[in-house]
């Protein structure tokens, strides 16, 4: 591990972000790690150099506009554009249906770079690429603080932490079968 990711992962852990016990994951998903990426993400001195590398990461790529899907992109969406002085929008769902509200949009000209806190499934991340894609942009890349699994999305990818964790769909799920409590702290639900 490199040593920025180590001193991430150092600072996931002085700040209590990475949980043990049983948890249901934004991707219906369940693990026996949780990380709390919103200890990150109050601090402004801690996002700001963390949305500081993923723009660096881009920055020959001339990305357009950086995309984020609600809540958790929000904030390193923002301090990604910042970073790149360009425009951030976000991606939300109404009744279960990811688009752009708010009368956010991305142009046909546009490059995008696409960010993302966590990358477990993928899923957010896919759903933005899609509604991207669907306005004819181009998309230059994706950067995210951590990823949990192998996803892979067929574009350019950095990841500040690699943090392999096991997950199990809720039938497989060795915790439940254990009749574990299971705790729901993520901020997104399939639908």
């Amino acid at each position: 591990m490199n040593p920025a990711a180590q001193g991430i992962e150092r600072e996931l852990q002085a700040r209590g972000a990475i949980l043990r016990g049983h948890f249901r994951l934004s991707s219906g998903r369940h693990s026996d790690r949780f990380v709390q990426k919103f200890r990150l993400l109050e601090d402004p001195a801690v996002l700001e150099p963390l949305a500081r590398q993923i723009a660096d990461a881009f920055r020959d790529a001339a990305p357009t506009i950086v995309v984020s899907a609600a809540v958790g992109g929000i904030l390193l969406g923002y301090e990604v554009a910042r970073a790149l002085r360009t425009k951030a929008v976000f991606v939300e769902k109404e009744s279960g249906v990811p688009l752009f509200r708010r009368g956010f949009h991305v142009d046909a000209t546009d490059r995008a770079l696409i960010v993302e806190d966590v990358i477990t499934t993928g899923n957010s991340v896919r759903e933005v690429i899609a509604l991207v894609l669907s306005a004819g942009a181009a998309i230059v890349g994706i950067g995210a603080i951590v990823r949990r699994s192998e996803a892979s999305f067929g574009f350019p990818l950095h990841v500040l932490l690699e943090m392999p964790m096991e997950s199990y769909e809720p039938q497989a799920c060795p915790q439940c079968r254990r009749g574990e409590p299971l705790e729901d702290p993520g901020s997104r639900r399939t639908q």
